[in-house]
């Protein structure tokens, strides 16, 4: 059984290094190398706006995942407003990230001109890997556990052996980053990565989910409900319909087309459906002139 062997890594100049702050740097900076070693070679991104683009997402996906922890705990930092800014004590929500970050990346698919699903596929190969390097803070600051339990891989929290939560999901990113690396490599279609990265990420946080003991609570009509889940559930039924549907379109119209956004995908059907249209109604009427001649003789 393991043992947090406490939350501070070192002092320097009087000030207390935090391993979580250690293991999260850790897991971007190997998240943006492998990033930038593939953006260029897969996704045909130069290396300068490579560059350009993580720092502008990383800034948004930080920001993100404290707002996001902030807003689900704000009894606690609406008390306590001067802990809002105190990063090093922990207190991250890795969704808000993601949905800060894909925000921005949106926003910079636009003013760079580059395809939305093409910058997020290249991503979530390298936000896996952060996120199995990061999840070690957890342990140091004892958070983001389990219920007891007697298993000879659990955690020592305050006296008690308990799930390692966070060792989960750790295991399981980087199970992911191997799979993920093998899709990108050969994609089906623009979007198949990122996709897959919801699916997949979401299953496993759905399951471990109910295992933590520390959960963001979102209240509805009928309940308390982990967030977590809630999103896991959303996240799989929206990106399975999505890959199923980039994947028909794919095979249907071939070519190697890569397409950018849903947006692209309702405008290319909508084309579709008024070409139809426009076939059908050229067909009445020249069945209408037929009629007219026929009457005529």
């Amino acid at each position: 059984m393991m043992e947090s062997p406490g939350r501070v890594a070192f002092s320097l100049f009087g000030v207390d290094v935090m391993w979580y702050g250690i293991m999260v740097a850790l897991g971007i900076i190997l998240g943006f190398l492998v990033i930038y070693y593939r953006a260029p070679r897969y996704h045909g991104i130069t290396r300068d706006r490579t560059f350009s683009l993580v720092i502008l997402i990383l800034i948004a996906a930080l920001l993100g995942t404290r707002i996001y922890y902030v807003i689900f705990e704000w009894e606690y930092y609406g008390a306590n407003p001067h802990e809002i800014f105190n990063f090093r004590a922990g207190g991250l929500a890795i969704h808000g990230g993601l949905i800060f970050g894909c925000l921005m990346a949106a926003l910079l698919a636009r003013i760079y001109k580059i395809k939305f699903l093409n910058i997020v596929d290249v991503f979530f190969v390298g936000i896996p890997l952060g996120q199995a390097i990061g999840r070690w803070g957890n342990f140091f600051n004892s958070e983001a556990h389990g219920t007891p339990t007697d298993l000879p891989w659990a955690v020592i929290v305050d006296g008690v052996p308990v799930h390692p939560a966070f060792l989960y999901e750790s295991i399981w990113c980087f199970i992911l980053v191997y799979i993920l690396w093998r899709v990108d490599n050969n994609r089906k279609f623009v979007g198949q990565t990122f996709l897959l990265y919801c699916i997949l990420y979401s299953i496993e946080r759905f399951l471990v989910e109910s295992l933590r003991t520390d959960s963001l609570m979102v209240q509805m009509p009928w309940g308390d409900f982990r967030q977590a889940q809630v999103i896991s559930i959303l996240a799989i039924a929206g990106a399975g319909f999505l890959y199923l549907f980039l994947y028909r379109w794919e095979k249907k119209h071939g070519g190697g087309r890569a397409i950018n956004t849903v947006a692209d995908d309702v405008r290319a059907i909508g084309s579709e459906v008024v070409a139809i249209s426009a076939g059908a109604e050229e067909e009445l009427n020249v069945s209408d002139e037929e009629k007219h001649e026929e009457a005529e003789e």
